[in-house]
Parts: structure tokens; sequence; C-alpha cells
């Protein structure tokens, strides 16, 4: 699927680009900065068990959407039935999951989010489940005070530079006491190269 992105690269011009892209406050800017400043101070891990080829972060896209979408689908059936048809031919008919119970589904699609299922029967019960772009502009005190608090930018190396350039993914808010009626899932695809 064609896609649009970014130059490739990383400084804190494509920060503040996917940041403006994403519509987002300055808070979260400067959430990202942070990171990115913080990453710059790290060196890779070595504790891993694997050989992994050195990675050359400035040869990479950090924000990659199908041109086939709305900014922000309202519903499955907004979004493009080709995007559709690449998840079922993974396996993910999101088509299917408007009549199925027991799993909510986010699908995310490079850079961007093209739908969240079941949010109306999980927003009953309080759950909140969708995409952090949607949360960040609906709820943005909630994830202003959970962003980056199980795993925080000085953790590792990678921590940090998701911290400056996560573009998009799920939002999920269970409150206490609270016992989700669904299974939670989220659909991540990376179509574009590099």
């Amino acid at each position: 699927i064609e896609s649009e992105a970014f130059p490739k690269g990383l400084s804190e011009e494509i920060i503040r680009l996917l940041s403006q892209k994403k519509n987002e406050p300055e808070w979260l800017l400067d959430f990202r900065l942070k990171g990115y400043e913080r990453w710059k101070k790290m060196t890779h891990p070595t504790w891993q068990y694997c050989d992994i080829p050195e990675i050359d972060f400035q040869s990479l896209y950090y924000y990659a959407k199908p041109k086939l979408t709305n900014d922000k689908p309202k519903t499955l059936d907004e979004i493009d039935p080709e995007l559709l048809a690449t998840f079922e031919k993974l396996g993910i008919p999101l088509s299917e999951q408007k009549r199925i119970s027991g799993v909510a589904v986010d699908a995310v699609f490079d850079s961007v989010s093209v739908g969240t299922t079941h949010q109306e029967e999980l927003e009953k019960v309080g759950v909140i489940f969708c995409s952090i772009s949607e949360a960040v502009e609906k709820y943005p005190d909630l994830v202003k005070k959970y962003l980056g608090s199980v795993v925080p930018a000085s953790d590792n190396f990678y921590a940090a530079l998701n911290c400056a350039v996560f573009s998009d993914g799920s939002f999920v808010y269970i409150p206490k006491g609270v016992r989700c009626p669904l299974d939670l899932s989220t659909y991540f695809r990376i179509n574009a190269k590099e």
C-alpha cells in the first residue's frame, strides 16, 4: 500500500514535524524532545544475546501513513477497503470485529491507527481503549499522568528512542475496581520500508 512519509533521519526537526503532524500539545512535544536528548547521550545496549547488525538511525523513516486513509476514521466503515483487505490477508478480519464479541482490536498501520473496535461497549463500563493519538486529544490528563510511567525514557536506549518518535499505538485505561468485559488486542502492521 502506497505511503506518504517524512524524510529519512532523526533530528529535533523531524520530532517537531511528527508532533505537528499529529497535532499534539506542547507538553507532548516537550516529552518527545526530552526523550530525544536522553537518547543522544545513550549508547546501543550490549546486553542482548544475539548478533544485531549496526543500525543507522539516520537512514530510517520515523513517520509513514497509508495514502488511502483519512486522518481520523471515526468507524471501521470509513477505513479504505484496501487497508481492510491487508489486515484480512494477515488473518485479522477487522470488518468481522464489529460483530465478534469477546475481543476489542486497535489496528495500527505504520504511523496511524486505522480503527478500534468495541469502543462504545468498553466506555459503558469506564474502560478507555483507543489510539494514543485519540487519547492525547480526548484524555490528555490521563495520558500526561501515565505516559512513560511503566518504562521511562531513562530505562534504556530504545525506551528513550520510542519516547522521542512514537507515532501511534494503543492507549488503555481500566479504572481501579473495573473488570474489562473484553480481551484487548493491538495489531501493528509495518508496511513502509526502513
